[in-house]
């Protein structure tokens, strides 16, 4: 029979050989964007930006949450929005470009397809980046796609998504910083004074367990420990002998220095960066 007489199942090998390389800022920058999401939202979703090397490996730098909402069959995408983030972000950095988009949760999913159309119209063949927040496998899994055209000859069938090889790599510091958030669930991230409350609370436990012990000791019930007794003397003499009111004022006082030198902190690092990006934006024009 002649082969013409065939039908040809087939791939489009448009994707053959497409790797990706992901920067830690674009990691944390998504994980943050989902922990600000609108308590309706179940997900979000935004653009990748970034460049193509030399080699053909796709290196993501930067990315931007997309407003949108989503139903079982349709999606609506505020691309309004989506263009002037993109334009702000030019002016600063204007050799990023479109490399692809995001999504949080496991995996693809059924609207994934309509709007990786919309981003194929803003680049050629972009990348599809997921990022599980729900940890549904004890971890942040992060992978990426590219879609991939199902035809039979020359009629368009559907987009399969085929995942592609990522290089995570990072340095020393970037490392420790994101095997803190893969063990740790996104949405309790302590802030400042959450970490400080869980700090207090854990001293006020070790208290009860040394009043407890030297109940124990006194009553009899554990045998007693001198190296310990040392221990626990020298602590109680190390600490100043101040009524609990002078105490009182002593905490509020030092919580108070350090809220506003957190505020200060934060304020500085704003107006280093803001004055960075204008400095950046002057050169550029």
């Amino acid at each position: 029979m002649a082969s013409s007489d065939h039908t040809i199942l087939q791939f489009s090998p448009s994707s053959t050989g497409i790797s990706a390389k992901v920067h830690p800022l674009v990691i944390f920058n998504i994980c943050d964007c989902f922990v600000r999401r609108p308590d309706q939202a179940d997900r979000i979703i935004g653009t990748l930006l970034g460049s193509v090397l030399p080699d053909g490996t796709v290196d993501i730098r930067n990315s931007y949450a997309v407003p949108h909402t989503e139903s079982q069959d349709q999606v609506a995408l505020d691309s309004d929005y989506h263009h002037n983030m993109l334009s702000s972000h030019q002016k600063v950095n204007p050799k990023e470009v479109i490399v692809g988009w995001f999504s949080t949760g496991f995996g693809v999913t059924g609207g994934s397809a309509l709007i990786h159309d919309f981003f194929s119209r803003e680049t050629t063949n972009p990348i599809h980046l997921t990022i599980d927040t729900g940890f549904t496998n004890g971890e942040a899994s992060v992978k990426g796609f590219v879609s991939v055209h199902l035809s039979i000859g020359d009629q368009q069938l559907a987009a399969q998504f085929q995942e592609i090889p990522l290089d995570l790599r990072m340095v020393e510091a970037e490392r420790i910083g994101f095997d803190i958030l893969k063990t740790t669930a996104v949405e309790k991230l302590p802030n400042d004074l959450e970490g400080m409350e869980a700090s207090m609370q854990r001293l006020l436990a070790l208290i009860d367990d040394i009043y407890k012990y030297v109940d124990d000791v006194v009553e009899g019930r554990v045998p007693q420990d001198n190296k310990i007794g040392r221990f626990i003397s020298d602590t109680v003499a190390s600490l100043p002998k101040l009524s609990p009111q002078d105490f009182d004022k002593l905490v509020n006082d030092g919580l108070e220095d350090q809220l506003l030198l957190l505020y200060l902190a934060s304020l500085t690092r704003t107006q280093l960066s803001f004055a960075e990006k204008l400095n950046t934006a002057a050169q550029i024009l």
